[in-house]
């Protein structure tokens, strides 16, 4: 049995974490540390609650503390940026940051978000290229996505967000890599429902169906699904969304939020410590510590 708690902190242990207001939630410590253990590695994963005004100071103490590395969660995301020394190219496209790399006081902005969904679509079994996908959402979440799709050939991407402004901005930022591959339709049922007769893959970056809104949903019946559609939901508590249920009810293949939260913290463990994430062991910890998470929040 691992148990993260048995591991001796020591004067070389590498220190990695996350950054957030709040994240004393976060799943991530249990996922990080439980990996650590299982490969014997001297790493340690903790998090820190970073107040809003105290951000420049959290990203110098990355560099003074000489912190490994670090996941940056809400409300960070794109506040970060000016603060770090170099952006990978998706990080820079995308235009937020979740995970740094502190190398001798430089430090590296990556976003994993965008891989972490690629990677759990592949690990279904469902390749996105020359699929036309259909975003619910123009936020953080929609952005890594829609752009990350984009990098890997998908056949077309169709935006619906209330804000028209911020959906036709995502739009833009879309087609800059593969012109004239996304659109945008009105956020309502009937427009939705007649860009489902033509696409291939549904997702759900909106928190709507969150806890403890758990009733809510993007699209209100499951008669607008097509059983021939991959149905993903980004929410992960509760792990099966109202959304969902309605995508299972209409016979859809669906995809689970945590399988997106697992990938994206699979890539920065690689990136900090150079080594293949042991994903087994995390998904185990990660599906083992969701029942308490659900009912605790």
């Amino acid at each position: 049995m691992i148990n993260d708690m048995n591991h001796n902190i020591m004067g070389t242990t590498k220190v990695v974490g996350i950054i957030g207001w709040p994240v004393e939630h976060s799943l991530s410590p249990v996922m990080h540390n439980n990996a650590f253990s299982y490969l014997g590695l001297d790493y340690c994963y903790v998090p820190f609650p970073v107040k809003p005004d105290y951000l420049h100071q959290a990203v110098n103490g990355i560099r003074a503390l000489s912190i490994k590395g670090v996941n940056v969660t809400v409300p960070y995301k794109e506040r970060i940026l000016p603060l770090i020394d170099e952006l990978s190219n998706e990080a820079a496209q995308i235009g937020a940051v979740n995970t740094i790399l502190n190398e001798n006081g430089r430090l590296k902005g990556y976003n994993t978000d965008g891989l972490g969904f690629y990677k759990a679509l592949k690990a279904a079994g469902i390749n996105p290229k020359d699929r036309r996908a259909i975003l619910i959402g123009a936020g953080g979440a929609a952005r890594a996505i829609g752009i990350y799709l984009a990098l890997k050939g998908v056949g077309g991407i169709i935006l619906t967000n209330r804000s028209q402004e911020k959906a036709g901005y995502l739009k833009n930022e879309i087609n800059k890599i593969s012109p004239g591959i996304c659109e945008v339709i009105p956020f309502n049922e009937n427009s939705i429902k007649k860009v489902l007769q033509k696409g291939d893959l549904l997702v759900n970056t909106t928190p709507l169906g969150m806890s403890p809104k758990i009733e809510d949903s993007p699209i209100k019946s499951a008669d607008f699904f097509r059983e021939d559609i991959v149905v993903f939901d980004i929410v992960y508590n509760p792990l099966e969304t109202m959304f969902l249920k309605m995508a299972k009810q209409a016979g859809c293949c669906v995809i689970y939020g945590d399988e997106m939260l697992l990938y994206q913290g699979a890539a920065a463990f690689e990136i900090w410590t150079g080594k293949e994430a042991p994903v087994e062991i995390m998904r185990k910890f990660l599906k083992s510590n969701l029942g308490n998470y659900t009912k605790s929040t």
